[in-house]
């Protein structure tokens, strides 16, 4: 089944998609409202426009922009940047399926792992990525900046 252009049971229209310039507003709105220390809107349009090595997805509901997820290539690996989901949309397998569509440009490119670092505090994420088959390899202390948290460094084989 092709995550583009599901239906969900309550008939919103979800649909998965590369991001665009024209999605940053909406990009930086979630990510201000999801991370402590958030990216600068010129460091997503740089993402899109200019960094040859990014890759962007976000997830619309009807046709609204309502989260995201970018990695990096890095030879035939891909590290993720960030992934985010607006609140008031969080619990609802959304950010499933932009996992989910992370994987397969992995396969469909032939990558062979993705890397991620992830606050050791933030569980919910953690959880989410062990469910993909992350597995914490190791610890960047003081990498946050903002909180001087710890940093689990995830890894997952393809």
């Amino acid at each position: 089944m092709s995550l583009n252009n599901i239906k969900s049971v309550d008939t919103n229209v979800i649909e998965l998609r590369r991001m665009t310039v024209t999605d940053v507003d909406s990009v930086f709105e979630i990510e201000t409202l999801s991370f402590k220390s958030p990216w600068t809107k010129e460091a997503f349009v740089n993402e899109v426009v200019k960094n040859q090595l990014a890759v962007y997805f976000v997830v619309t509901l009807d046709a609204l922009v309502v989260g995201y997820a970018g990695m990096w290539t890095v030879v035939d690996e891909l590290h993720i940047t960030n992934v985010a989901i607006t609140p008031d949309q969080r619990g609802k397998g959304l950010s499933n399926r932009l996992m989910e569509r992370l994987f397969e440009f992995a396969i469909e490119n032939k990558f062979t792992s993705m890397t991620l670092e992830v606050r050791t505090t933030n569980a919910v994420a953690i959880s989410l990525y062990e469910k993909y088959g992350f597995k914490g390899l190791g610890v960047r202390k003081g990498y946050y900046q903002d909180t001087n948290e710890d940093a689990l460094i995830m890894w997952k084989e393809f």
